[in-house]
Order: C-alpha cells, then structure tokens, then sequence
C-alpha cells in the first residue's frame, strides 16, 4: 500500500445515502469529513466521505451493514505537480519560496505557515511562478472549460446593516425592488434557452420572500426547466435549507467574509461569526455543495487572515470559493475606505486553488468591476467559474454591494475566457464566436 495514502474517499451512490453514512460512521465514533470529491470518482463537486486509512476497512463494514449503497472506495492520492521547480529554474526565487513549491510538487499539504508567505511576497518572479502553479493545478484538477452560470438579483431589501453593503437595511435612499416570480422565471427561462445549467438566486436577507414562496420558485424552476438552482438569500433556519433542499436545490452560497471575528463582528453589527459557521455546517450536513468565500481588504485585515481564511474553506469541504477585493459602496460607512489589493486578490485566488484543489472558484465580478481585464488574470490565477448577471436592466442598478459594480455579461465572458486561452462550455447552445462578432456589430 502507498506510504503516502493517509485517508480513503467513500463515494456513496447517492446524497441521501452518502448523509446517512456519514452520520452512522459519526454515530461510531470514526472521525469522517464530507469533502469534494476528485473528477474521476464523480462530478468536479460532488461530495465523498473522507475517513482515515485505518478506519477504511470498518467504515465500509458498517455502511454495508446499514445498507448505505457504496460506488466505490478510493485512496486520497496526493495532487502532484511533477516537473514544475524544472520549469521555473530559471527565475529569481527566494529559497524559502521555492521550498513551498516543491511541497506543491510532490503532492503535500502547505502549513498556515507556508501559506502566509505565498500571499506576502511582492517579488514579481516570485508571483508569477504562484500564478503558474495554481494554474497548473486548475488544469490538471478541473480543465479548461470555464463554467459560466447565470445569477438573479431578485430582491434588494435586506434587514441586516453590514457596514459596508450598498444595499443594507440603513441607506434610506435606495430604491428598493422585488421581482415577482413571472419576472424570475421569465430570465430563468431566457438562460435555459441559451444552455446556461446553474442559476443562482440571489437577494438580501428579505424576509418577504417566505420558506413557501421561495420553495415555490424553486419548484416551478425545475418542472420547467431541470436547472439546478444555487440559492444565496443569507442566514435561514435550518428548517428552511432543509426544504429548500428537498424540493431540488443544489447550491447554497453563504460568504464568511473573513473568519477573524474582530473584523467580522465589525464589519456585521447585528451578526454572530458563529451563527454563521454553523449556517455553513448545517449546509453541508443537508448535502448542499456549499458556497463561501472572503473580501480581500477589509479594515484591520492582514495576510494572516486571509490564510486562515483559506485554510476555513478547506477544512470545511468548501465546494465554491469567492474571492474577491474591498470596493466600497456609496452611502455606507465604508465609503471612504480604499478598494481592496488586485495583487493580493489575485494571490489569495492562485493559493486557494493550490490548497483547497477541486473546487469552484470564480472570477468574481468585484475584480472586472475594478477593472474588466482582471477576470482574465483570475482565470490565469487559478479561477474556473464566471457568474453573469441577469438582472433585468430596470432593477440591476439598485443591486449594488459595491458601487460601480461591472455586469458582467456574455460578452465580457467572452473577452475573459479567450483572452486566458481558456474554453467556453460545450452546453451553451450558441456560437460564441458568432455572438461576439454580432454583438461587437452592434455596436
């Protein structure tokens, strides 16, 4: 047996089984983690139960006891980046910096330690060769398809004061909006018409929209359509993730932000970190490929933070990562404050795909809203994911987190996907090229 296999993945044949297993492994006192699982066990995100090497053989004795159905029982193998110090011999790299990359190489886990110092350096030699790495990584972990998913903005009203939110609870004027469900499943439909598979459905924390009426929208999206659905409406009741998810929800995003709870606790004055990591674990515990992400540059923070921050998203079996940079937002508290470092975004993009390896990671519209080139630079970076937005026009302007927010849409993906060598989706049922050149026409 390989020296170097230290956990085994557990593919169970479906979510439902692979939660009960889970819990009856948990129920026996074996210590299990539900992580996503390689490309080769399933889809880039589906969802294994990782157990120590010597708790494989029990483990597999007491789902089969329990009748937990299993596809398949694999050995974690290190992700393995061979030959990539012989590419970079040539450049000027620092000893200690070159030392993390050869842990990369032979397939090891970097220590807190080593990440901080991958998401300090300033040397350009030194981030280049970050940036190479996590693309090699992306590459081998994922391909060169880039997935492209639609996102709704259906409602902006919010009952929660996040400091630096352009659409928190205090800024009297904003005009405030809600789409009604016509006009949600009418855009839904226009994405399904072009191939889009992932819609997400985003609001503010609004309490209007009801368990019902929400779970009625998700009903009428997948009679309608088969789309999956990921939702991002904010801190719910465990009752209503669990609904959600038995009428046919597949994602949920819920950002952390940051895990330093000084800054969080002062940037959310009527929140709790701690409500808000256990929103994510009830998340997982449902079988939702779980959504989070951070905000780089957000007062008081430092590259320690971020490093924990990533290292949060890997020990929770996080299955989409954004990240993206501090813009402020007119009207909040946080107006005056400056937008958060590209460099530093960027990094803490390339050592999230080294770390954490198979896993969504977007190029976040907050980067093309700093500058539209930058989504490109993400997907160079380690990123594999564009969200575009499609909110309708008349509503679109009044969701802004950010001021100045980019909306991203098929155009812009285009420009970002070819100008990163990357490729468009085999499911979109138009010719980008054609698009491109039609819409550029247009103009």
């Amino acid at each position: 047996m390989d020296k170097d296999i230290k956990h085994y993945l557990i593919m169970a044949a479906s979510t439902n089984h692979m939660l009960r297993g889970d819990k009856i492994l948990k129920d026996r006192g074996i210590e299990t983690y539900l992580v996503p699982a390689p490309a080769e066990y399933g889809s880039v995100c589906a969802i294994a139960i990782k157990v120590k090497k010597e708790d494989r053989d029990i483990s597999e004795k007491y789902l089969i006891e329990n009748n937990i159905i299993i596809r398949g029982i694999y050995p974690e193998k290190p992700e393995r980046l061979t030959g990539l110090i012989d590419k970079l011999k040539n450049t000027i790299i620092r000893d200690e910096f070159l030392d993390i990359l050869k842990k990369v190489e032979e397939g090891k886990e970097l220590l807190y330690e080593d990440i901080v110092i991958l998401l300090k350096t300033n040397r350009k030699a030194e981030m280049d060769a970050l940036f190479k790495t996590a693309d090699e990584m992306r590459k081998k972990i994922v391909g060169d398809v880039v997935d492209i998913r639609g996102a709704i903005e259906f409602s902006n009203y919010c009952k929660k004061d996040c400091k630096y939110c352009g659409v928190r609870r205090s800024l009297k004027d904003l005009q405030r909006y809600r789409m009604s469900e016509d006009e949600i499943m009418e855009v839904v439909h226009s994405l399904h018409d072009i191939g889009i598979k992932t819609v997400i459905l985003q609001s503010g924390e609004d309490m209007w929209w009801t368990k019902e009426k929400i779970g009625n929208l998700i009903t009428r999206i997948k009679k309608e359509t088969g789309m999956k659905i990921t939702l991002s409406l904010g801190e719910r009741p465990r009752e209503e993730y669990e609904y959600f998810k038995k009428l046919g929800a597949n994602n949920y995003l819920l950002k952390i932000e940051t895990t330093n709870e000084e800054i969080f606790k002062f940037i959310h004055p009527d929140d709790d970190i701690n409500h808000r990591k256990e929103c994510s674990k009830w998340l997982k515990e449902l079988g939702y490929l779980n959504g989070s992400g951070c905000i780089v540059g957000l007062p008081g923070q430092r590259e320690e933070d971020i490093a924990r921050d990533i290292l949060y998203f890997k020990d929770m079996g996080i299955n989409m990562i954004g990240i993206g940079p501090f813009i402020p937002a007119k009207g909040t508290p946080f107006e005056k404050y400056p937008t958060g470092s590209v460099d530093l975004t960027l990094k803490a993009v390339a050592v999230t795909r080294i770390v954490c390896k198979r896993v969504f990671i977007p190029a976040t519209t907050a980067l093309a809203s700093v500058d539209p080139n930058l989504q490109a630079d993400a997907l160079m970076a380690g990123a594999n994911t564009i969200m575009l937005i499609n909110t309708p026009p008349k509503y679109r302007y009044n969701y802004q987190i950010y001021s100045d927010k980019n909306m991203v849409d098929l155009k812009s993906a285009y420009d970002a996907v070819t100008r990163a060598k990357r490729k468009f989706p085999s499911y979109l049922k138009i010719d980008m090229e054609v698009y491109n050149d039609a819409t550029n026409a247009e103009k």
